[in-house]
């Protein structure tokens, strides 16, 4: 996994009750059961950061005390600069051990001319963990060179520090480990690094869920990344809304402010003529592009075509209706728009076998069941694991990310499964499925890919839900869980 991977994990089992102190509480006993079993009582030299590693560290040096070992931590920080809650803790209890009655040593390392080449027969470095990025810093850069320097047996906590734990790569130096003791999963970067750095690697297990993985979370948020101070009108994202009809003028309305909500700068409705005035009265945020007819047929797909030049996503379908015409259109845009695509409702209906596998750009369609026996000729079952298996044939066969909506949201692409288990009975109102296609344009606009966009746009417009509840009881619209999309955010 990556270490974006991992930071998702960790914060989406605390989610289901499983508290950070668990996680570092089992990671240290880990590392220390890998040197007990390993080695006769000695002395082990335990080089800490002020992060997660560190705190590994710390809980480390518990259990080796207690097993007869001479325990020496260096911490190559300040106290007062650990953000981690869980890292804190263990630091302020091995405080309130040194206190001369058994081997431990606490030495708070500020400046690098105070460290010197160690004579333990182990060393740990629990320096720098999965978020070490560029060349080092001091005093952890003279660190890494005393634990290369010194002979003693070197055990790397997750990952070496001064190895990037994505790539493998090392921009500066890092510590030659004899072995890697690593965590739930192997970080990307583990596999890639050469040898002399990593050593052998050994995995332990820490008690994370594997629902932890599989199921969405709050800690699937931390993959959106943060909005450049600096950016301007448009750099945020600009999704295009193709559809409404006679009948369904609020659909596009509510998948561009949903987009809206979820951060796009811009949402441009793109309708029949005779809609316009009606959808840009719903809100002054919206943009409105009027096209030619009653319904969105072929004379529109050229100057459609032309137009999605300039967004970043297109959301096709939402309210476009059924008649022959608009088929035809559809069916021609979903191969002929050269961007990332939402495909929902209507659109998915009208779509010809074999269409969007000729597509370039990512796709992401977004079915109910009704619609996804419609688009695939196949009802989907209802035991859960044989559905999974369905919609995870039927994305492949697409070559397209499926969102298969439910109690249990199935999303598959690239052989890739998510499960969503956000939402409630008060999101069969209609509507809220326009509200998470246009939910998944804003996050393929803002740079997700297909797969992330889905079960991310699928989590957040649950969880709206969720919240729109806890207002409204069961009786709220789709207007009404707009308000909530930026709250979860």
């Amino acid at each position: 996994m990556t270490p974006k991977d991992m930071m998702v994990a960790d914060a989406n089992s605390e989610a289901m009750g499983i508290p950070q102190t668990s996680l570092m509480e089992n990671a240290g006993s880990c590392l220390a059961r890998r040197i007990i079993n390993n080695r006769n009582p000695c002395k082990v030299a335990i080089f800490a950061g002020n992060g997660g590693n560190g705190g590994d560290g710390f809980v480390a040096a518990r259990y080796l005390i207690n097993h007869g070992f001479e325990v020496e931590v260096l911490f190559l920080s300040d106290p007062a600069l650990i953000k981690s809650p869980e890292t804190r803790l263990n630091w302020e209890v091995l405080e309130r051990m040194s206190n001369g009655t058994n081997p431990l040593s606490l030495n708070i390392v500020k400046d690098s001319s105070y460290l010197r080449k160690t004579d333990a027969e182990v060393i740990v470095d629990a320096l720098l963990g999965t978020g070490v990025r560029g060349n080092l810093r001091e005093p952890i850069s003279t660190a890494v060179d005393i634990i290369n320097q010194s002979e003693g047996f070197t055990v790397a906590v997750d990952v070496p520090t001064g190895v990037d734990p994505g790539s493998g790569m090392v921009a500066d130096k890092a510590v030659h480990a004899d072995v890697t003791v690593t965590f739930h999963k192997v970080k990307v970067g583990l596999n890639i690094a050469s040898v002399d750095y990593v050593g052998s690697i050994e995995l332990f297990d820490i008690g994370i869920p594997k629902e932890a993985e599989l199921f969405t979370g709050p800690g699937d948020l931390l993959r959106i990344e943060k909005r450049d101070q600096k950016s301007h009108k448009g750099q945020n994202g600009k999704v295009l809304i193709i559809g409404g009809s006679k009948e369904y003028s609020g659909a596009p309305a509510l998948a561009a402010l949903s987009s809206l909500a979820a951060g796009a700068d811009l949402a441009v409705v793109a309708c029949p003529q005779q809609l316009s005035s009606v959808i840009r009265s719903y809100s002054p945020d919206l943009i409105v592009h009027g096209l030619s007819d009653d319904f969105i047929n072929p004379k529109d797909t050229e100057e459609l075509i032309k137009l999605s030049e300039n967004f970043d996503s297109v959301v096709l379908g939402c309210g476009i209706g059924r008649e022959e015409e608009t088929a035809i259109a559809v069916n021609d845009l979903a191969v002929e728009i050269e961007k990332p695509m939402v495909i929902d409702a209507d659109a998915l209906k009208m779509l010809g076998p074999g269409v969007l596998p000729r597509r370039i750009y990512e796709t992401v369609i977004t079915p109910h069941a009704g619609e996804f026996r419609e688009f695939s000729g196949i009802t989907a079952p209802q035991d859960l694991q044989d559905k999974i298996k369905v919609v995870g044939e039927v994305s492949r066969e697409s070559d397209t990310t499926v969102i298969l909506k439910g109690a249990v949201d199935i999303i598959a692409g690239n052989d890739k499964l998510k499960l969503n288990s956000t939402g409630n009975p008060g999101m069969s109102v209609g509507g809220t499925g326009d509200c998470l296609a246009g939910l998944i344009g804003a996050l393929l606009a803002q740079g997700q890919n297909a797969f992330e966009a889905a079960f991310l746009g699928a989590y957040i417009n649950g969880r709206a839900g969720d919240m729109a509840v806890g207002e409204y009881g069961f009786n709220f619209s789709a207007t009404d869980l707009l308000r909530y999309i930026p709250r979860c955010f």
